[in-house]
């Protein structure tokens, strides 16, 4: 697999120089200085693809071309947002660009509680608390019906996220949460569920807003009366207009699961398990349309079996991110070592390298769609990388370290099925 890396752009503390040196090939980024729903253009797709070609590098995914709200809830806005998506993919296709990974999460791209949860090493990782993050839902949030949800979830009549946390007194734990919580605290749970996990991503919200659980609510509030099967609807209206384009220029779409892979917030959310990826590709069955593989999003649920989901889904899997949790007994889960926690990254490497061979043979290796990229995702925070001000989640040196794991594991695996390992940046 092409190993790629999460770049945020010219501003980003991490240059292209050093990601070269580490033995990147790939580089997954966006236009992050271009407002939410305008226009990518032609010029500024060109402009930083030029610039990460300088480096010897290719911009091998867009992750991602925001979705806008109003396409996922449906609207009034909805046709013309959808007529810019296409004008900014038809752009990125003249341009070169073959691969696109979104997400069609509502408001939220992703949530954890703990953004610097120690490990036993002495490292930190991404955490999340099913307690913590019901606190937020029922005193900070303060959406109406929270508290009756969440007793019904720790009655156990709440699906996926009640057999997450059986045998577990969650209200009790919430309100022990509350008795010890201070405005102080209550700021940072904020901080990190709304600001620091979102404003880097979705472009709803960023670093400065004066009241983000208002805007918060104002979100929520455009889902009323939105259900699942409603956003899939949405969501195959949206597809379905934007494949004659990726038909033209060869682009694949490939979207991320949820994550966590659970309903929250009283949102719909429409991938996060076997059965919804089966719905999914269904709905929209042109080639096209595909999956970004988040072994780490799928393996934070105990209801999927990873290695299964790829063996089933390789065949529509245009991206992959190779990382995995821990499941603690109580339901909380925490980003785990790469070589570790639920996902069998070994496994999953033999998946999809045998995939991309198939590709290469089938389109043949100047293809653009043949490679399949390949990043590690999230990473530990270890070293100092706390204090380098990198987004949460992507740490420096953490991320190198489990690309060397990584890597070491496709060596591995390359030489077994007798594939030529290549180290770029080194004489053969």
């Amino acid at each position: 697999m092409e190993r790629t890396w999460r770049w945020f752009g010219k501003n980003d503390k991490i240059t292209l120089a050093m990601l070269k040196q580490i033995g990147v090939e790939g580089i997954v980024t966006a236009l992050h200085d271009v407002p939410l729903g305008e226009v990518w253009t032609r010029e500024k797709i060109r402009d930083l693809k030029e610039y990460i070609e300088s480096y010897g590098m290719r911009w091998s995914v867009v992750e991602s071309l925001p979705v806008t709200e109003t396409i996922k809830y449906g609207g009034p806005d909805r046709d013309e947002q959808i007529e810019i998506y296409k004008e900014s993919l038809a752009n990125l296709g003249k341009e070169g660009i073959h691969c696109v990974c979104y997400n069609f999460m509502p408001v939220l791209d992703w949530a954890r509680t703990d953004l610097l949860h120690d490990n036993p090493n002495g490292s930190s990782n991404l955490y999340f608390n099913w307690a913590e993050f019901a606190y937020f839902d029922i005193y900070i949030l303060q959406r109406k019906g929270a508290k009756e949800e969440w007793q019904a979830i720790a009655n156990g009549n709440g699906g996926n996220v009640s057999k997450a946390i059986k045998g577990r007194d969650l209200m009790a734990e919430v309100e022990e949460y509350r008795k010890q919580m201070t405005p102080e605290k209550d700021h940072d749970l904020v901080d990190t569920i709304v600001i620091k996990t979102q404003g880097f991503v979705s472009g709803n919200f960023k670093e400065g807003d004066e009241k983000p659980v208002e805007l918060f609510r104002q979100l929520l509030a455009l889902y009323d009366g939105v259900t699942k099967e409603k956003l899939q609807e949405n969501m195959k209206t949206w597809l379905e207009a934007i494949m004659p384009i990726c038909d033209e220029y060869d682009i694949n779409m490939c979207i991320h699961p949820d994550d966590p892979p659970f309903p929250i917030l009283g949102l719909p959310r429409i991938l996060n398990c076997d059965e919804d990826i089966k719905t999914f590709l269904e709905a929209v069955p042109n080639p096209h349309n595909g999956l970004t593989f988040c072994a780490g999003s799928l393996s934070a649920g105990g209801h999927n079996d990873i290695t299964e989901l790829a063996k089933k889904y390789h065949s529509r899997t245009h991206f992959v991110h190779l990382r995995s949790c821990h499941i603690f007994p109580n339901g909380d889960f925490t980003e785990a070592s790469h070589l570790g926690g639920r996902a069998d990254l070994v496994e999953l490497a033999h998946i999809f390298e045998q995939e991309e061979q198939a590709r290469i043979k089938e389109k043949g290796a100047d293809s653009p769609t043949a490679l399949l990229p390949m990043r590690v995702d999230h990473g530990m925070t270890m070293l100092g990388d706390e204090d380098r001000g990198y987004n949460a989640g992507y740490s420096f040196l953490g991320r190198m370290f489990a690309l060397g794991q990584v890597q070491g594991i496709i060596a591995a695996v390359d030489k077994e099925l007798g594939i030529k390992y290549h180290q770029p940046g080194f004489f053969d």
